[in-house]
């Protein structure tokens, strides 16, 4: 502690206020949910962690730190974009610690002093703000039981955040998080009229163009000289060499050369006249791309002013881009199903005995699945068993006793299902899929399948291995 500290003491109030809190406060993951400690941990590592699942835990966290309430202005939102400067923050800090001494309620004035310390030892772990930039909150929040307990969350995003925020309130701000659940796909677009043609791409809101030529096409008519049969030929010629060279050049800028697969989520086709259609049919366009036509549209001009006309009429469809995923992704699910393949599973128990075989090629949830994993330890045996509840089974004490002894079964530890899955699903070899129940096809993964079903690399009969499992215990009772 500096001299400065030692005669403040305003200084020294907080810092025991803060001393008593983090006593009587541990925090525990039951009392505090949102605090990830495996998001944190690995929220920054974009190789680490998939990026749809790195959404879907953003989501989760800021839907937890909107719920946290505090008392006066003791809670703080602390956001520096890339590039910024610690040093920057901590005089800030320094200044507010200055400001918040002349709080006149007590009470109100130990916790925003607190905060600010909190912060400022929190900030000391950083040398520097991270690449994609940093977030902290931290603060003392009321739980649900009108407990008072300390909060602080730091993390480095998975994805730059371009926004500077310092907010002391009753509640923690996130609406910067929002921006990071944007898509950052990224869509290509060809604007293609009789005086030239525009290539350019669109990521989140930031537009580029790559590249643009105009073009002098002869018109319908001309003015003698040559007989009109000659005229139209050379006419036609022109126009199919304009549409050969912009299909080459969209090759050229939308495929990648090292992959041979698209660099875009979608292409969107666009311009005036009739140049777009014959360029989406053309033998000559890459079939490649072809696949990837999202939209063919009508614009009033032709390049910059075409392409930002573009980009608004087909904007509904760039933001359905996750849905139409979402839909097909499903839709195969329920193919498997319909066709009785035996290559698919659903619910809880099923799901994860074919997780544990390895058979999961890729493993669907529901993004608000809400089934806690228990690990229970039986008080008379020692044995260590592992259940999933629903909120209603949680409710029902008989779970948490042994049926046959009527031991009781101690919570070693609870884990959100679907955190659990987030963490462990690499170990299983298969990929992790996220859905909503937003699609009719979503709501009815939801409702009819419990939201929790896997499509399987091969053919698996999950009722054989329930009858197995009865003969062997059968099999024991005789």
């Amino acid at each position: 502690m500096d001299a400065k500290t030692l005669k403040n003491p305003e200084a020294l109030e907080a810092l025991e206020f803060e001393k008593k809190e983090e006593k009587g406060a541990k925090l525990k993951a039951d009392t505090v949910p949102f605090l990830f400690r495996a998001l944190l941990l690995k929220m920054a590592d974009g190789h680490e962690t998939d990026k749809n699942i790195e959404m879907w835990k953003v989501k989760k966290l800021i839907k937890a730190l909107e719920a946290a309430r505090g008392n006066g202005t003791s809670m703080i939102s602390l956001i520096m974009p890339p590039r910024d400067q610690i040093s920057r923050a901590t005089k800030m800090l320094g200044d507010e610690f200055g400001t918040a001494s002349n709080i006149k309620s007590r009470v109100n004035r130990q916790s925003v002093l607190g905060a600010i310390t909190s912060a400022q030892q929190r900030l000391k772990l950083y040398n520097k703000v991270p690449p994609n930039g940093l977030v902290l909150y931290t603060g003392t929040i009321v739980t649900e039981d009108g407990k008072e307990k300390k909060v602080t969350i730091d993390f480095e995003p998975f994805r730059p955040i371009n926004a500077s925020l310092y907010l002391c309130d009753n509640k923690f701000h996130t609406e910067a998080l929002n921006e990071l659940l944007e898509s950052d796909d990224k869509f290509g677009f060809i604007v293609m009229d009789g005086n030239g043609t525009l290539f350019g791409t669109l990521s989140g809101n930031t537009r580029e163009v790559l590249h643009k030529f105009t073009v002098d096409l002869p018109k319908k008519h001309g003015r003698g000289g040559q007989s009109a049969l000659r005229f139209a030929r050379l006419r036609m010629e022109k126009r199919h060499n304009y549409v050969r060279k912009t299909a080459e050049l969209a090759t050229q800028f939308f495929i990648n050369a090292s992959t041979s697969q698209p660099n875009v989520a979608g292409l969107i086709l666009a311009g005036s006249a009739d140049f777009k259609t014959e360029l989406s049919q053309s033998d000559m366009f890459d079939p490649r791309l072809q696949a990837k036509i999202l939209n063919v549209v009508d614009v009033s001009y032709g390049g910059e002013n075409g392409f930002n006309q573009a980009i608004e009429l087909s904007s509904e469809i760039l933001s359905n881009v996750k849905f139409i995923q979402e839909k097909k992704l499903i839709g195969k699910y329920f193919e498997e199903i319909s066709q009785d393949t035996g290559k698919y599973v659903f619910g809880v128990d099923d799901t994860l005995k074919a997780l544990e075989m390895g058979a999961v090629e890729t493993l669907i949830v529901w993004e608000n699945l809400d089934i806690n994993r228990y690990v229970l330890k039986n008080s008379v045996t020692g044995e260590i068993i592992i259940k999933h509840f629903n909120k209603d089974q949680e409710a029902d004490q008989s779970n948490f006793r042994d049926s046959a002894s009527s031991a009781e079964l101690e919570v070693q530890e609870k884990l959100s299902l679907l955190e659990w899955f987030a963490n462990e699903y690499r170990r299983f070899g298969c990929t992790l899929e996220f859905v909503t129940n937003k699609s009719q096809e979503g709501s009815q993964f939801c409702r009819g399948f419990g939201g929790i079903g896997g499509i399987l690399r091969y053919q698996l009969d999950m009722r054989a291995f329930d009858e197995l499992s009865d003969d062997e215990v059968y099999g024991d009772s005789e």
